[in-house]
């Protein structure tokens, strides 16, 4: 199994497929002065090892203040109720996810696909614009809504030392009727991507992309796709 590492300065990857458990998606972390945030929260089983994963780069995860939750599915969600109660951080979500992450209606989380039952969780901030800024410590997390995949994903990014970091997600897809899928707004969601010019792509599943030509490459592999 691979081990947590660093992507750029002071972002990091410590959970997914080949770092925590198979059916995490990848969890990301950012450094934001005295602060962290975490960009998702895999599907729940894995909480210990993204903890001890988190430990092992020599930060304390009770400094996490913020984790984003970039949509509804339970490989995303999984570990929210379990890390807000550990470290207290306010969940951020786009209000279009609410019946999913708030009221964990499940052919919305789709955790039946997964066998984990999902645990509701409070929204501490709620995302309502196409673009909302936060904040944090000394960062500036950008979220942006990404409709397609489900009605409320969104992708975030951070500047830091002149490179552009974009934690995309799931970019690949899928999609289903059942989750409120919709595959124009999905390609109009990954034009605005590309138009972020990310320096580094960090995919939901399928991990990092860099130089900006990579993630473009495989931005635009989906939509030849689709």
């Amino acid at each position: 199994m691979a081990r947590a590492r660093r992507i750029w300065n002071g972002v990091y990857i410590v959970g997914g497929p080949d770092v925590s458990r198979p059916e995490d998606c990848c969890v990301y972390l950012v450094e934001a002065g005295e602060e962290l945030v975490l960009i998702d929260s895999g599907a729940g089983r894995s909480v210990p090892i993204l903890v001890e994963n988190i430990e092992t780069l020599g930060l304390e995860p009770a400094r996490i203040t913020y984790l984003v939750a970039t949509h509804g599915h339970i490989d995303h969600i999984g570990g929210l109720y379990r890390l807000k109660e550990l470290f207290k951080m306010k969940v951020v979500a786009h209000e279009l996810e609410l019946p999913a992450i708030k009221e964990g209606i499940s052919h919305l989380t789709a955790d039946y696909l997964y066998g984990v039952k999902y645990r509701p969780v409070e929204v501490d901030v709620v995302l309502k614009g196409n673009e909302e800024r936060l904040t944090v410590g000394n960062r500036e997390i950008v979220c942006v809504h990404t409709p397609g995949h489900t009605p409320g994903s969104i992708a975030v990014y951070v500047d830091i030392d002149g490179k552009r970091v974009l934690f995309g997600q799931d970019i690949h897809g899928p999609f289903n009727r059942s989750w409120g899928s919709d595959k124009r707004q999905w390609r109009d969601s990954m034009n605005r991507l590309l138009g972020l010019r990310a320096d580094f792509l960090c995919e939901g599943h399928f991990g990092i992309y860099s130089p900006r030509d990579e993630g473009d490459a495989y931005i635009s592999h989906y939509l030849d796709i689709f």
